[in-house]
């Protein structure tokens, strides 16, 4: 699927291998409230490794800064269950560092985990970035974070390592799929 810069394209229902649907949709700045919603339900070991620090609840500050997108720079994408429009089960972001280089995060909520649904979503967010002219890519994670290493398997390329204090930088390219 190509997904075009306008961010009314990337609205999409996806039907994971498990046959559970998810509604994915670019984040509003009004999302506040789901956001901060997604981030309390997560368990204190996701929000660890997303964050590479214990972020207790999400503080105000965060939430601004995951909500202030623009979808040129700064673009989100949440997937929210088919069942219940308003329970986001995961969020995939890009932002810029410079005019080529955007940095990816993502989150899947614990019930959701392993289920393609981190790989979809990640893959849609690196496809609309690549349409804003971004074609690098850094991610940031605990080394030790199996995951989100064998999901980066998946999408990219891997141009360089930096590890410093058990936190790795990776910078990538999207893999091109066949």
């Amino acid at each position: 699927m190509d997904i075009v810069a306008d961010p009314s394209q990337l609205e999409d229902r996806l039907l994971l291998p498990n046959r559970n649907a998810v509604r994915i949709r670019p984040l509003r700045q009004c999302d506040e409230g789901l956001v901060d919603r997604f981030y309390r339900r997560l368990s204190p070991r996701t929000r660890y490794l997303r964050f590479s620090s214990p972020v207790p609840d999400p503080p105000d500050s965060l939430l601004k800064l995951i909500t202030s997108v623009d979808d040129r720079r700064r673009l989100a994408l949440i997937a929210a269950s088919d069942v219940d429009d308003a329970d986001v089960v995961a969020l995939s972001e890009f932002a810029a560092l410079d005019e080529r280089t955007a940095e990816i995060g993502l989150v899947v909520c614990d019930e959701w985990q392993r289920r393609g649904l981190g790989l979809a979503l990640v893959t849609r967010t690196l496809r609309a970035a690549e349409a804003r002219g971004f074609d690098r890519f850094v991610a940031e994670m605990l080394f030790y974070n199996a995951g989100m290493k064998r999901l980066l398997d998946h999408v990219g390329v891997v141009l360089s390592t930096k590890t410093t204090r058990g936190v790795s930088e990776i910078t990538f390219v999207r893999r091109q799929s066949g």
